[in-house]
């Protein structure tokens, strides 16, 4: 029966480091915060579970005034540059070249340029003329949860092929200097740059993360809960605070209907690859599933040490679970992440 298997996993990150201390810092000047307000800022930081972030520009050049052009000259360099990094890096742990390499599946939501991203690792790194190319663009922070579910299709259906899925993230172009909005100010204390790819094999996988099912969820009514506003200053984010609990009432019905389709139960899933949007949206995804600490503890692992990387952030969760290597042959996993819409992108996988 041709299945899809996770393979390889690598990561990088830009190498600027923005620490909680430093946000407290930039945050009320930037955004000529009252005291009253900068001290609720600066609580906000310390609760958020955040010691680490990184970005591809110091933050004095983040804060300052940017126009859509400059964004988008900064998106295209620099997204390149660390997409080409990780990519680089995975083919060298699989011991693959890049004519190894079919399909190529990139995921971003924080810049807009065409050619996408994909154009630019055909010409850096040498692909075949006739890979497969398939941008996603649009579905933010669950984009990356979306590209193994299609590279999960492709693997069925073309099970001698080989898949890479590439996400590339840098929020830190979309924070927006004059806008003291609540949704701007906490996505400027919660978001980094990183980027992710990840090896789909067909058959030819011996070991790794099969990608079992996957199931898609959209939550009626919810368009002005989380996305982005295109303006002449770039994007700015949307993000209402309802989300944590639109996601909390909508998660366990397509959670359920994945696991039934395969006769099993919560109880059964040891792994949860959850996307660490924030300390909230941990909390509410543990409560409503009923899951203890140390079956989401890599998601909060990832949101300390990076922050929440968008479409990348899940697949850097995975990573951890891969690398740990403590989940025996035949163990579940579960994937889950959300973006605009609002949405929810699951995937059933299991260690083989």
């Amino acid at each position: 029966m041709p299945m899809a298997t996770i393979t390889t996993i690598t990561t990088a990150v830009p190498p600027y480091r923005l620490s909680p201390d430093d946000t407290k810092r930039l945050i009320p000047d930037v955004f000529r915060l009252d005291v009253r307000t900068s001290a609720s800022i600066s609580r906000m930081v310390d609760n958020s579970g955040i010691a680490n972030r990184y970005t591809a520009f110091p933050a004095e050049y983040m804060i300052q005034p940017r126009n859509l052009t400059q964004d988008t000259n900064d998106y295209r360099d620099h997204a390149v540059i660390l997409a080409t990094c990780v990519v680089g890096d995975c083919l060298k742990e699989a011991n693959l070249k890049p004519t190894d390499i079919d399909v190529l599946v990139v995921v971003s939501c924080t810049g807009v340029i065409m050619p996408s991203i994909d154009a630019y690792l055909m010409n850096n790194l040498g692909f075949r003329p006739n890979v497969i190319r398939i941008p996603i663009t649009e579905l933010g922070c669950m984009g990356g949860a979306a590209a193994i579910s299609r590279a999960r299709e492709l693997g069925v259906a073309y099970p001698s092929k080989n898949i890479m899925v590439i996400s590339v993230e840098l929020p830190s172009l979309t924070y927006q200097h004059d806008d003291p909005s609540p949704a701007n100010v906490v996505s400027s204390s919660l978001f980094g740059d990183g980027a992710v790819c990840v090896l789909v094999a067909g058959n030819s996988a011996t070991s790794g993360i099969e990608i079992v099912d996957t199931e898609s969820c959209f939550f009626p009514e919810t368009l002005d809960a989380m996305g982005f506003d295109l303006r002449t200053e770039g994007l700015h984010i949307v993000l209402s605070k309802d989300v944590p609990t639109l996601i909390r009432t909508g998660i366990r019905t397509p959670v359920d209907n994945l696991l039934s389709r395969h006769n099993l139960s919560i109880e059964q899933v040891s792994a949860w690859v959850l996307h660490p949007g924030g300390r909230k949206i941990l909390e509410c995804l543990e409560q409503e599933l009923q899951l203890p600490r140390e079956m989401t503890q890599p998601s909060w692992d990832i949101l300390r040490d990076y922050g929440n990387m968008s479409s990348a952030a899940v697949l850097f969760v995975l990573r951890e679970w891969l690398a740990q290597q403590n989940q025996p042959s035949g163990s579940y996993g579960m994937m889950a992440a959300f973006g605009p819409g609002l949405s929810a992108e699951l995937v059933l996988l299991r260690w083989r």
